[in-house]
């Protein structure tokens, strides 16, 4: 029997965590799709939109050679997106495990026979701090200009 797995997720600002969790995930299926969260989605559930639009993030994502597929993730709900892709174990980083949100997703995929994986969360690199970083760097610059004008 081939396992489907599906990995969600931004993929916004690109960085070494979403590589380990698409990597551990890939070698822990037959077939690996990764669900990138639509602009509209990450605005809904998150507050705000990504820095590299849903198109681009994309094609990164299915540019990687262990990702077989990529599907845009339109849908608040996973249990809807489950129904539109059909797979057979979810991967998330483990800062899910033991959340509320993490709690519903097992309670939710235990339902209908999908198996939640976590892989280590890389905590040295995320997209909220490459975020800070750029804006930090943006509040930096009018200032710089003003001591080379």
């Amino acid at each position: 029997m081939t396992v489907i797995g599906y990995a969600p997720g931004a993929y916004d600002l690109f960085h070494v965590g979403h590589l380990n969790i698409l990597r551990h995930a890939s070698e822990s299926c037959d077939r690996l799709i990764a669900g990138v969260v639509s602009d509209e989605m990450l605005l809904l559930t998150k507050g705000r939109a990504p820095v590299v639009p849903l198109a681009e993030r994309m094609e990164i994502v299915r540019s990687l050679r262990f990702v077989d597929d990529v599907h845009a993730e339109v849908l608040p709900d996973k249990i809807d997106t489950w129904r539109d892709v059909r797979f057979d174990v979810i991967f998330k980083g483990d800062d899910w495990r033991g959340t509320p949100k993490g709690d519903r997703l097992e309670r939710d995929f235990a339902e209908v026979g999908v198996e939640v994986r976590y892989f280590p969360y890389t905590m040295h690199t995320s997209s909220t701090a490459l975020r800070r970083a750029l804006a930090a760097i943006e509040a930096q610059e009018p200032a710089a200009r003003a001591l080379i004008s």
